[in-house]
């Protein structure tokens, strides 16, 4: 099967663009390169890949911004999409639909403008959430009849969740499947490596909360600070991500310790970028008026071997997000893999990636409740749990085969009707609300 996947890599790196790219890898990578090198590549799933690196952003901060630059770009892109249409025979595009956001609104208008009437098939892969009930309280009417005509009825659908099935379903589709992201496995020397500290620092909190003193055995393996409890926090550095509300919650956590002569306390590991000036001065005013400095820690932005060191080295991992277009955060799934227990919000598709009743789900913007569930966690969930549960459901094999087999599956001819969803546009606006925090 050829496939047009007219998406962007990293840079700028951020969950979609490395999803993007681990697909790419994992289908044999871009075959326009083949052609020209004249070095064949081989595609494991079937599924020959010619990439349009459709990448207008620079930077992370420009991302969903307008500026006119942007627009010939994107026309060039689609100009290279429709080359590839005639130059390799290419009937299948891929495409990512945009979040709530009108320039990005604007941005698949020229795609699907330009590129659909030279495509006999098309796939949306829906990374963000939220699309539909944007269009619904946030498009005058106009706008959001064209955005039907210009994406109603493809092929295919692919979402990430349960919860994402609202956004695919508004624009009608012939077929929908749900695809979970998957990673390459980040710790593949857990076992030997993280497990024994993860255990030992565990069984060392609990004697301390007991008000028992360590032995030298017990000491083994958990580093020397098996007192602190390491709060870790890795994304974007923004008050929409959970950073400010983490730092709340760590603090009034400290501060119920203190109160209870606890010989235990808690410090927050902030690891990512700052995207706002603003913010990120509030987060220096913070750090500046702290009594205690080192119950937050601030380590920028980590890659490679130093983010993964920080991701062994922590004790949970907090995450409590509001932002408007999260759906399935790939920092959840990298730290399943670490084995960290995760404290993190009851928003949109985040619930689907844990257990039925999971006690560490807060409510967003809710500090009092993370400095509750966070004095919880001290001597709470083991962590083999949580490996497990990457293990199971989000290792990249299984991220690849559903990929293609849910591409594979446009090509049989009848599946589409058996499959297909017989909502109505009324219905399919009114799916677009679900109980979960909005």
């Amino acid at each position: 099967m050829k496939l047009l996947v007219f998406a962007h890599t990293p840079p700028p790196h951020h969950g979609q663009s490395y999803m993007v790219q681990l697909m790419l890898n994992g289908f044999g990578g871009d075959h326009r390169q083949s052609h020209r090198s004249g070095i064949a590549k081989t595609s494991p799933y079937g599924i020959t890949c010619y990439h349009v690196n459709a990448q207008v952003s620079k930077q992370l901060e420009d991302i969903g911004n307008f500026r006119p630059g942007k627009l010939f770009l994107l026309i060039g892109f689609c100009i290279q999409a429709i080359w590839c249409h005639f130059r390799y025979g290419v009937d299948t595009l891929y495409f990512i639909p945009a979040p709530g956001k009108r320039s990005a609104l604007y941005r698949d208008w020229l795609v699907m403008l330009l590129c659909r009437p030279f495509y006999k098939k098309i796939i949306l892969h829906w990374h963000a959430a939220g699309l539909a009930k944007w269009l619904e309280t946030h498009v005058q009417s106009r706008a959001r009849s064209f955005t039907y005509d210009r994406m109603k009825d493809v092929d295919m659908s692919i979402v990430l969740s349960k919860y994402n099935r609202a956004d695919a379903e508004k624009l009608l589709p012939k077929q929908i499947r749900v695809v979970s992201n998957g990673i390459p496995d980040p710790c593949p020397s857990f076992e030997t490596t993280v497990l024994p500290r993860r255990r030992a620092r565990f069984a060392a909190r609990k004697k301390l909360a007991a008000g028992q003193t360590l032995a030298p055995a017990d000491l083994e393996n958990t580093g020397d600070d098996p007192q602190t409890f390491k709060v870790f926090y890795l994304a974007h550095c923004t008050r929409e991500k959970g950073l400010f509300d983490s730092i709340e919650g760590v603090l009034l956590a400290n501060k119920k310790l203190a109160e209870t002569n606890s010989p235990l306390k808690m410090q927050l590991i902030a690891v990512g970028n700052f995207l706002d000036s603003d913010e990120q001065a509030e987060f220096n005013r913070i750090l500046a008026a702290l009594a205690d400095r080192q119950s937050i820690r601030y380590l920028g932005f980590l890659s490679g071997f130093q983010k993964e060191a920080a991701l062994r080295d922590a004790d949970l991992f907090c995450f409590p997000t509001y932002y408007q277009n999260e759906n399935q955060p790939v920092n959840l799934i990298e730290a399943m893999a670490f084995g960290l227990p995760i404290l993190t919000t009851r928003w949109r598709s985040i619930p689907e990636l844990l257990p039925k009743n999971y006690n560490y789900l807060v409510d967003i913007r809710s500090p009092q409740q993370i400095a509750g569930t966070l004095l919880n966690c001290l001597i709470g969930e083991p962590p083999e749990s949580f490996r497990e549960i990457f293990l199971r459901q989000f290792s990249l094999e299984q991220y690849l085969t559903g990929l293609a087999e849910a591409f594979r599956s446009i090509e049989t001819t009848g599946c589409l009707a058996a499959t297909s969803p017989t909502l109505t546009p009324a219905l399919s606006a009114s799916s677009a609300s679900t109980p979960q925090s909005q």
